[in-house]
This record gives C-alpha cells, structure tokens and sequence, in this order.
C-alpha cells in the first residue's frame, strides 16, 4: 500500500489490531513490570538477545504505540515518551552535552527551557547564548569552537518569531552540530522540523498533541541510533517516563489533531484581525505577521496562538484579564478552551527583566491560545474587557 497522509496515520500509524485481540482501540497496559517465562527469558531480555518487554520504566506496550505513530507523524525513525516537555528537553539535551560545552539558542525560550539552561551553566559549566538566527553570518558569527547543540523554538514563545530551519540546519551541517527543535507550538500537523533538516523534534505533549488539557506529558523524536542513546541512558537513568494511561489518553486525543488544528488557526486568524483594529491593543504578533515569508516556507497554517500588547502596562494588562468572563486566564495552550496568560508574571516570571526584555516580552504583553468555540463568542468577551 503506498503511504498514507497525515490525517490517515494520526488515526491508525504505529498500531496493527490484530496484534493486540483485534481490539479497534490501543489497549491500556496500565503495569510496571512484565513476567518472564523462565530465568533464562528475563536474561536474555536484560541482554538485548530477546524482544519484549520487562519493566514500564525501560518500555510498555501502550507507550510504545505512542513512540510509533509519532514517530510515523514527525518523519523520524525512532520517537520517545517522557513525563512532561520539559522531562523531554532535559533528556535531549543531557544527552548531547558535556561540562564545558556551549548551546546556541534561539532569541526567546520557554521560561522553563531557560530555568534549565540556567541550571546547566551553574552546576555543570555548559553555557549558553542566544542569537536573532536571522542571517548564516550570524548564526556562523554565534557559533564556537565547543558548540554542540543549536536549539531551538520557532514560533518563540511568546513573541511569536521565526527562525528559518531549513537555514539553521544549512549552517550546522557545515559545522557538524546537530539541531533540536522544540515543535510544541505547532504540532507535526503545521511544521515538520526534521523534513527541513534539524535533528531532533521536541514536544510538550501537553498542549496540542492532547487537545484536551488533562495530560501531562514530552514527546522527542529524531535518527534511531541518537534516540536510542537517549532511551538508554537520560531517559532509563533519569527516570522522566510517560505513564501508560497518558500515553492512552494522547493516543486518544492525537486522532482529532488535523481537525483541531484547522479550527483552532481559522479561530486565531480571525481574532488576530480583530485585535489589530481594536484601538486599545498595540501590537499583535502573529507569525504570517512576524515573517509571512518563513511562515509561508516552512508552516502549513500560522497556528492557534496570538500575542499582543495593550496600551499601558502590568497594571492595565491584568486588568484586561480579570475582566474576562468566558476566556480562562491559565498557562497552558491547545486545548478546546481558550486560554490567556501574562508572560511576564507566569511562564516567563524566572527571566530576568533585561533578559526577559531582549527576548521582546514587555510587561503590557499578553499570550492568547485560541480555542475551538465559536470565534464570535471569543472577540466578544475580548471585545468587552478591552473596554
């Protein structure tokens, strides 16, 4: 059979029924460990001489459905499950550097993501710069002699700009560095990292991968033989592994990914006009607005997420927010609510303020997640806090 589309393999890739009892939906393997035969079975199994499985930390059937079909959904060889993005990211990353070593980044981060640099450049020496990524000079110019990793976030959160990555990927070949992307803000339905040449793809499963705001949950995935470096040393050691009911349940909410997808981008598409001709609002960031010519190149749709600033400052911006009725004021982002949050007092308040600054996060920004209830009843309630 030829290979099938995206909006087919989010349903069925990675999973065979007649493999587990003809059972039309993934079974949950809700164990943490797994019986051997005989004495000789679990050596064998402990030695890599034998398949299957024998503790949930090292590996479980129902997570192992989820690595597959992402797998199959990010182009990759070999994905993994962690207990969060973050779990995720700091495996990933563990994974690529050593003490002494330096990480290229992208303009704005994650304010976790930035927590973590942080914390490696403290307690293990492995610092860390951030660069625009805006020319192949500048990334070259960025790039020293014990550099070993570039990461990077595009769209950056919040700010909502573009990093090239099939550029970035040009420059680090040349260099030899591999290149990391964290892919939350899109999905693999609007952007496919790996296709334009970066190595590994990174996802707080938590937001668009589960659509429904009740798992916690990372995703990472890339070349098999780097994956599995990481499956058997950050991740197995470490200890950050996804549940089998979570991995259940992103199985459950993946199916629905392209159609939440397609509505959750018209949705922000018509709020982000709206905002844009609404006198209190200063700016919107939107990334067919940042850089149409990137977003063009490498996204399917702009997405589901908006920033903005208001005219004022913290004062006037948490104003606005205690004024909302129907639009909940939280930290997440993908689910079926629209959600808002204040960058600078919630996912960005571990940022320093001149740090915070340079990355573009000013105290009167705010960060939308548009949801899938009718776009209407979104603007409306924005309509009369902005008032």
């Amino acid at each position: 059979m030829s290979k099938k589309r995206f909006e087919t393999e989010v349903i069925h890739g990675g999973y065979h029924t007649e493999n587990y009892h003809d059972s039309l939906v993934p079974p949950l393997y809700q164990t943490s460990t797994f019986t051997f035969a005989n004495a000789e079975q679990g050596e064998r199994r402990f030695a890599g001489e034998e398949a299957g499985f024998v503790y949930s930390r090292l590996g479980n059937p129902t997570v192992k459905i989820l690595e597959d079909r992402m797998a199959i959904l990010e182009g990759a060889e070999k994905a993994l499950a962690f207990s969060s993005g973050m779990a995720a990211v700091s495996a990933v990353l563990f994974s690529l550097v050593k003490s002494g070593d330096h990480i290229l980044c992208s303009q704005g981060v994650y304010g976790c993501t930035f927590g973590l640099l942080q914390l490696m450049k403290e307690k293990f020496q492995i610092d860390h710069e951030f660069s625009r990524m805006d020319t192949k000079e500048n990334i070259r110019k960025a790039i020293f002699p014990n550099t070993t990793c570039i990461y990077v976030e595009t769209p950056i959160n919040p700010t909502m700009q573009l990093v090239d990555l099939q550029m970035v990927a040009e420059v680090a070949k040349e260099k030899g560095i591999p290149v990391v992307v964290d892919n939350t803000f899109c999905s693999p339905y609007l952007q496919k990292p790996l296709e334009l040449g970066c190595d590994v793809v990174i996802h707080s499963a938590t937001k668009y991968i589960c659509g429904h705001g009740d798992v916690i949950g990372g995703l990472a995935a890339g070349e098999k033989t780097f994956m599995e470096k990481v499956s058997l040393t950050t991740q197995k050691d470490i200890g950050g592994i996804m549940s089998p009911f979570d991995a259940w349940l992103l199985l459950r909410g993946l199916k629905t990914l392209p159609i939440r997808m397609d509505r959750h981008c018209e949705n922000a598409q018509q709020i982000a006009k709206a905002l844009a001709d609404h006198p209190m609002v200063e700016n919107v960031f939107y990334p067919i607005w940042t850089d149409n010519k990137i977003a063009e190149k490498q996204m399917r749709q702009p997405g589901g997420l908006i920033s903005f600033t208001i005219k004022g400052g913290k004062k006037e911006a948490h104003a606005f927010l205690n004024q909302l009725k129907l639009i909940k004021i939280a930290v997440s982002l993908g689910d079926a609510e629209t959600l808002i949050q204040h960058p600078a007092t919630m996912t960005h308040a571990v940022v320093p303020e001149d740090a915070r600054i340079k990355m573009g996060i000013s105290d009167n920004m705010l960060r939308l997640s548009v949801g899938l209830e009718a776009w209407e009843d979104i603007w409306a309630d924005m309509k009369q806090a902005l008032e």
